[in-house]
């Protein structure tokens, strides 16, 4: 026997059974979201130390360097970058894609008070922050460039033409 052949000898099943589909697509399409872009985390973690009256390479070898060796290992972190200027170092731990920024933080900021002891006395507390996807990073970046117009020429361009 044949589920077509159930279906032709009794209606009454076929008619439950599609009224059940019907139903099931219902309630799948109300607890669909829709969104114009997938969600994603790109988050990255600064650490802004500041070491008044230091030049830069004081600043990499007393400050800088001993942060990043901390903070290399936390779980989560995709890639380093960091900049030491007089008075002033900024770590940024890039976060991998989708990682917990909130358990990352604190797992850094961990690591940091570890080494802080390790730092100049001079040396002020670290601040550690959380830049998010949605405050400071574009989704792209486009490069403009032409054989015959100047720099300027583009510029105008774009503001009067292609910016929204």
């Amino acid at each position: 026997m044949k589920i077509t052949d159930l279906f032709i000898r009794r209606p009454v099943i076929a008619i439950v059974v599609n009224v059940v589909i019907v139903i099931a697509g219902l309630q799948a399409i109300s607890s669909l979201t829709v969104r114009q872009y997938p969600r994603n985390e790109n988050s990255t973690v600064v650490i802004t130390t500041a070491y008044v009256g230091a030049n830069a390479d004081l600043v990499r070898g007393f400050i800088t360097t001993p942060i990043e060796r901390a903070i290399a290992a936390a779980d989560g972190v995709d890639y380093i970058e960091s900049e030491s200027r007089q008075n002033v170092s900024i770590i940024r731990a890039r976060l991998e894609l989708n990682q917990d920024a909130n358990r990352a933080l604190s797992e850094i900021g961990a690591k940091v008070d570890r080494v802080r002891g390790d730092l100049p006395p001079e040396a002020e507390v670290p601040v550690i922050d959380v830049e998010s996807a949605d405050s400071q990073f574009a989704a792209a970046y486009l490069s403009f460039s032409s054989g015959f117009l100047e720099q300027n020429e583009i510029t105008d361009y774009l503001v009067r033409v292609v910016q929204p």
